[in-house]
């Protein structure tokens, strides 16, 4: 039996894998884990912008409240935003409803402790161990005793505050275009670089329930570089659904993905004396130029597998403050204990103005090696097929042999959609596209078959 919770939280599609049912039983058995270790535990419930996120907010409010803890509501607000307010309103948890960068069919739930960090695997276990216990006796409260479920009315403008209050710099004279992905950061992604004085033009900001993420945001940031383009902008900023995430566009309409603001951000801070240890913390999917621009700036790197709370765990126990991944979380941990997407723009915005340096420039001091990845589709239940397929081991180790010294192969299971990722690095884009598309290929055939 695959383990419920995967490393982004308990994901799959809304009332199907990830159900009304299941949706209580998270909220009762999380409740109850928490009770163990505060009596009566207060819990943040936020959301993104999915059709299904009330259907699944009232079932897990629901299991909350059956256990008498209490549940607070703040609506919808970015998934950096409930990890922050967790720790403001001094709450003993926090659950998000989302699914982040993916489709509408899909959502999720994920916890945060009383400190705003993802749950231990440990904790994770024991709320999935008493949602299949069938035979556990939960002591269930009645009168008075039942929990009981409060709005929060001012969550959004401290969210918003608290990200304006990273910097101390305006930007004013800076024209902005936004891309909200019709998610949860298409309310306070424009107040928030309104309020600090740049003209902004927002797009993909008129969520309906269905169009999240919808050919938009940071996984589609083509129509956002046209954008930039077209309305002679500084700078284009795509967040994901969940807002965890940032994509930038420079002023020539040219994205600069999470490597190149981590780059960015690490030198700006080292220049200040705040990039602790002198070190960032990446993933092994993290583009080779990466490690080349920061060898040549005297900057440490650390690796993790890939997941930001692999990152976070890493900065955590070594004293480290800024890490993230090429996908777009960055995690300033001198600020919010996740990735948070506007805190990055924030801080991306600040280097670029302090600089006087326009984004492309900044972004250049990093050069790109060539790069493919592809999305083998696997379902969840064979994602590790590929590990013991000889036929498919025998490729990769031929391409391994093909690409040592002038590149990388990486084969990973994704811990939040049904797909093995196949990614090779080299000198000829061609040559790679069609080595990546050949081997996610054959790993489809023998895992599916």
């Amino acid at each position: 039996m695959p383990r419920m919770f995967g490393t982004d939280g308990v994901r799959g599609i809304a009332n199907a894998d990830l159900t009304c049912e299941l949706a209580f039983s998270l909220g009762r058995a999380g409740a109850a884990v928490l009770a163990s270790h505060v009596h009566r535990p207060t819990i943040l419930v936020g959301r993104d912008t999915r059709i299904s996120g009330m259907m699944l907010e009232n079932a897990l409010i629901a299991g909350i409240c059956s256990t008498g803890a209490k549940a607070v509501q703040v609506g919808i607000l970015p998934t950096p935003g409930i990890a922050y307010l967790t720790r403001y309103y001094e709450a003993d948890a926090g659950v998000v409803i989302s699914a982040s960068h993916n489709t509408v069919e899909f959502n999720g739930i994920k916890f945060f402790d009383k400190d705003g960090h993802k749950l231990p695997d440990e904790l994770e276990d024991e709320i999935e161990k008493l949602i299949r216990d069938k035979d556990y006796k939960w002591e269930l409260p009645i009168g008075d005793q039942v929990g009981r479920p409060v709005v929060q009315q001012n969550a959004e403008r401290k969210y918003v505050d608290f990200v304006k209050g990273t910097t101390q710099t305006s930007f004013g004279g800076l024209n902005i275009v936004l891309d909200c992905a019709q998610g949860a950061s298409y309310r306070v992604a424009p107040m928030v670089f309104s309020e600090m004085g740049a003209t902004v033009h927002t797009f993909y900001h008129e969520p309906d329930g269905t169009n999240i993420n919808d050919n938009c945001g940071s996984t589609h940031p083509e129509r956002l570089c046209e954008l930039v383009r077209e309305l002679g902008a500084d700078v284009g900023l795509a967040f994901d659904g969940d807002a965890d995430r940032l994509i930038a566009v420079d002023e020539r309409g040219q994205i600069v993905n999470g490597d190149q603001v981590m780059l960015i951000c690490a030198l700006y801070m080292k220049k200040q004396g705040r990039l602790k240890k002198n070190t960032l913390v990446t993933t092994v999917m993290s583009n080779m130029g990466l490690d080349i621009a920061l060898k040549e700036n005297d900057i440490r790197s650390e690796k993790t597998k890939v997941g930001d709370r692999y990152v976070l765990e890493n900065m955590l126990k070594n004293g480290y403050n800024l890490g993230g991944e090429q996908s777009g979380h960055v995690i300033f941990l001198d600020f919010n204990s996740t990735g948070d997407g506007l805190v990055s723009a924030v801080q991306l915005l600040t280097a670029m103005v302090e600089s006087r340096q326009p984004l492309g420039k900044l972004a250049a001091q990093m050069d790109i090696l060539p790069q493919a990845l592809y999305g083998a589709h696997v379902e969840d239940d064979r994602k590790h097929i590929y590990e013991k397929d000889a036929e498919v081991q025998a490729a990769i180790a031929a391409l391994e042999k093909k690409y040592a010294g002038a590149g990388r192969v990486l084969v990973r299971p994704s811990g939040t959609e049904p797909l093995v990722r196949v990614m090779i690095e080299g000198k000829d884009q061609r040559v790679i596209d069609n080595d990546v598309f050949e081997l996610a290929k054959l790993i489809e055939k023998k895992s599916n078959a």
